[in-house]
């Protein structure tokens, strides 16, 4: 099987774009149609995606909204419906994890074995030992949390570290140190285009995923300058509530595909 790097490489190109449509289902969101279905979190995930891959190069799915309802089976069926109907569109299960040891290798089972997920965010503050059992499952992709697009970041984020703020020190060891597999990448908030600049200065090509468009208000024009790679690609331009919850009744998912086009289109005239 093709590596994620290489399977989001084609994606990139095959698909024209760097759109990535996350998945964040509230039932207290979903229409009508969906209220009190056993099922409802995977039926409207499933129609969000199959409305919205034809202008998306990936997915991803964020555990927390699953195992709060108790859905995690619906999320496995989610991920083994995108690699079945949309082949060739990588998903990244946005998991944040940050554990070592045995812990980490369970996590890493988890996200790779038992969901099938093709890469999984995770947070380094508790060193390489805490990324390194995800490297161990081959072709698998690892996004470090680097500059994350929340505010409270610059908390830990900016902390001076040998004259050199604590995020840049992060991206410096996962391109240097931590890139064993070739399978890295990180994930560096649109809100702060700056940094997404510095971040790709130090990384090269690797990939970065980049949440904040939308409904955080991230500048989609200024993101893609800052963090476009020679190729014009090397990023996962992430947009969820302003796609999944672009309608409220039940053409939810023709609303949401006309969303995901005009933010696909919106990206690609600035690249």
């Amino acid at each position: 099987m093709p590596s994620f790097i290489q399977t989001l490489n084609d994606a990139w190109q095959r698909t024209n774009s760097l759109l990535c449509v996350g998945l964040d289902p509230d039932p207290a969101k979903f229409p009508g149609a969906l209220a009190n279905r056993a099922d409802a979190i995977f039926d409207f995930c499933r129609a969000i995606v199959d409305a919205t891959a034809p202008y998306a190069s990936s997915f991803k799915p964020q555990i927390a909204y699953f195992s709060a309802h108790r859905a995690e089976d619906q999320l496995e069926q989610l991920i083994a419906h995108i690699h079945a109907h949309h082949p060739g569109l990588p998903v990244v299960l946005d998991a944040k994890r940050g554990d070592i040891g045995s812990t980490a290798e369970q996590y890493a089972r988890e996200v790779f074995e038992r969901y099938g997920a093709d890469a999984v965010t995770v947070n380094p503050y508790m060193g390489f030992d805490s990324i390194e059992p995800y490297l161990e499952h081959d072709g698998k992709g690892v996004i470090v949390l680097c500059r994350t697009s929340n505010a409270g970041g610059s908390d830990l984020q900016f902390l001076d570290t040998a004259g050199r703020p604590l995020y840049q020190v992060v991206a410096q060891l996962a391109a240097e140190k931590w890139n064993a597999s070739g399978q890295l990448g990180l994930v560096v908030g649109a809100t702060f285009p700056k940094e997404i600049e510095v971040v790709r200065g130090i990384v090269g090509d690797m990939p970065l995923l980049i949440p904040g468009i939308g409904a955080q208000g991230g500048d989609v024009e200024a993101t893609v300058r800052a963090g476009r790679t020679a190729s014009g690609a090397g990023m996962l331009i992430n947009s969820s509530r302003a796609i999944i919850y672009a309608g409220k009744g039940d053409d939810f998912a023709q609303a949401a595909a006309a969303a995901a086009q005009l933010t696909r289109d919106t990206i690609n005239a600035s690249r």
